[in-house]
């Protein structure tokens, strides 16, 4: 340690400077050396020299902002673009779960993404994928698969720092022998104060208990009052993604001063999202914009998840910790200036140009998808005997949220063939991707409110093999069969036209481009499905959720219909 502490390598005189203990703002110059803070001098003394004096100009200096539950693939680019890009949303630090990238490459995969992500100008750390494939084999087929062992084996990699959210929560409430029910037994054993993150929604009372009694004392989902009131209740550490940043929920968190016990956190964010709103920074917003002080928003976003994640040397300013800071202009709205990590810019909003370089994982996993392409044959769905009415089962969407119901509409089946094409429905299918066996369930959806065309993808939630929906075979089979031809991507087909598409050629999930380039054929993705009348305040996301096995109610996945509540995997009608 450089002992010489009489002098510094740089002063920024005339801020207003966040002081978290007592969450407020206060006059003071900043003396920073060998990349930590040495001096928040509020009397002016300039008792320590520097080399270098720079004029803070009255802005305001907050801590740099900690996103603790994030998945990079959600914004369809490399941990390296990812990074490079949201230094200008005042991040300094993330932890990135890498379960999508697992679930279609394993353990190489996470690898990789970790390589990525130490070409990065700040600190990209990782949560090790709990549930891969969240379901097991059985129900769903992901082209990876992570052991205990492999957990194991991941822990003790540099920028691993806990374990990702646990999304089989009714399975692990209950004795089992599952791959993460050993880590974290193992875990208690020997790191009891490893941090254990959690996926629980609608799980209360003593279903609840039992969840945190294993240790897992932390959950993102979305929920109702009465939900979330029972996890502050019980000790859960809370985690606001977008969706849980109401009004409702923030007077409750006001009213009960509840800022130590949560964390603002992304979870997932669309490319053209992030350029549009932000990332971290743009929820933060939200939250002052409903009512909360900036200086508890800002509390909650650097202070809190560093806590969370056991960060003892980052998320105050203060003499030792690492100098991680923002300048704003304006608090209440977050205007970002630079950002600097460890003492060195690393963003400054008059000097930053515009990203359009290319990426890749050291060139791996650009050939994923291994399906074939589909017929009109891979379409039909023959019922054996007479002609007849049956009840079809039918997946509800949910405009407003992400959960699904399960319904039934009645049928024809005429020549042993159901004519699904007569009703109100899309088609939808879900085919394995990853070299398996190539298998094709097929199903049904009704109130996206498509009333034409198709839209496909190989970014499904969190098996990621191929997804598609659509009213006409022409169009389904157009939109699947140029998913595959592209080697992973998002198209959408109308009058058996591809009118707008994303390629996604590293694992089928991320792009080559930069953050900006791949937000721009996003965004003409976005409005695609908005042509063929995708009605929902996520669209792309809400179609990717649609084979996600840890979201209530029916879902569908390579291998058939399934409950996720009581994991059942229900036929595709039944008699009437």
């Amino acid at each position: 340690m450089n002992r010489k502490l009489d002098h510094a390598d740089k002063v920024i005189r005339d801020l207003n400077v966040y002081n978290t203990y007592f969450r407020r703002f206060q006059k003071a110059d900043v003396y920073i050396k060998d990349g930590k803070f040495l001096y928040i001098d509020k009397k002016f003394e300039n008792r320590i020299s520097a080399d270098l004096e720079i004029d803070g100009k009255g802005r305001y200096m907050i801590p740099g902002l900690i996103d603790i539950h994030m998945h990079i693939e959600s914004t369809l680019v490399t941990p390296e673009a990812f990074c490079r890009y949201t230094a200008r949303n005042g991040l300094t630090s993330i932890v990135s779960e890498p379960h999508e990238i697992a679930n279609v490459c394993g353990k190489d995969g996470i690898m990789a993404m970790i390589e990525s992500g130490r070409k990065t100008p700040y600190d990209c750390y990782y949560a090790i994928p709990s549930n891969v494939p969240i379901t097991g084999l059985k129900y769903e087929t992901s082209g990876g698969r992570i052991t205990c062992e492999d957990m194991l084996e991941l822990k003790d990699e540099e920028g691993i720092v806990c374990l990702g959210e646990v999304m089989n929560y009714r399975e692990i409430i209950e004795e089992n022998d599952s791959e993460v029910a050993r880590f974290i037994d193992i875990v208690h054993e020997n790191d009891p104060n490893f941090p254990l993150e959690g996926h629980c929604p609608e799980l209360v009372d003593a279903d609840l208990a039992k969840f945190l009694f294993l240790g897992i004392h932390s959950d993102h989902t979305t929920h109702d009052l009465e939900e979330l009131k029972q996890r502050f209740e019980n000790g859960m550490f809370v985690q606001l993604q977008d969706s849980m940043v109401t009004q409702e929920v923030i007077d409750y968190i006001i009213e009960n001063d509840l800022y130590p016990y949560f964390s603002f956190v992304t979870d997932d964010t669309f490319p053209d999202i992030l350029v549009k709103r932000g990332h971290l920074d743009g929820i933060v917003r939200k939250a002052i914009a409903l009512g909360m002080k900036a200086e508890d928003a800002i509390y909650s976003s650097t202070y809190t998840p560093a806590l969370r994640m056991g960060f003892t040397d980052r998320g105050v300013i203060a003499p030792g910790r690492l100098a991680d800071f923002v300048l704003l202009d304006d608090v209440d709205t977050l205007d970002i200036v630079s950002t600097y990590k460890k003492g060195e810019c690393i963003y400054d909003r008059e000097t930053v140009e515009e990203d359009h370089d290319t990426y890749d994982l050291n060139g791996l996993f650009e050939d994923t998808v291994k399906s074939r392409k589909l017929t009109k044959d891979d379409l039909k769905i023959l019922v054996e005997g007479e002609d007849r009415f049956v009840n079809a089962r039918v997946m509800k969407t949910d405009p407003n949220n992400n959960r699904t119901d399960e319904v039934f509409v009645q049928m024809e089946v005429k020549d042993h063939e159901l004519l699904w094409q007569e009703h109100d429905v899309c088609l939808m299918a879900v085919i394995e991707r990853h070299g398996r066996d190539n298998h094709i369930a097929l199903g049904f959806s009704v109130n996206s409110g498509i009333e034409t065309g198709a839209c496909a993808s190989s970014y499904a939630h969190d098996s990621h093999d191929l997804i598609v929906m659509g009213r006409n075979e022409e169009d389904i089979l157009n939109a699947i069969n140029c998913v595959i031809e592209l080697q992973g991507g998002i198209v959408v087909s109308l009058d058996n036209k591809i009118i707008a598409q994303i390629e996604l050629p590293i694992a089928g999930l991320l792009s080559r481009k930069s953050v900006e380039d791949t937000a721009a054929d996003f965004v003409r993705v976005r409005k695609g499905f908005d042509e063929i009348g995708y009605r929902h305040f996520n669209n792309i996301m809400n179609f990717t959720l649609l084979s996600l096995t840890c979201i209530p109610t029916l879902k569908l996945t390579d291998r058939a219909y399934l409950n996720t509540v009581t994991m059942q995997q229900p036929s595709l009608f039944e008699e009437i």
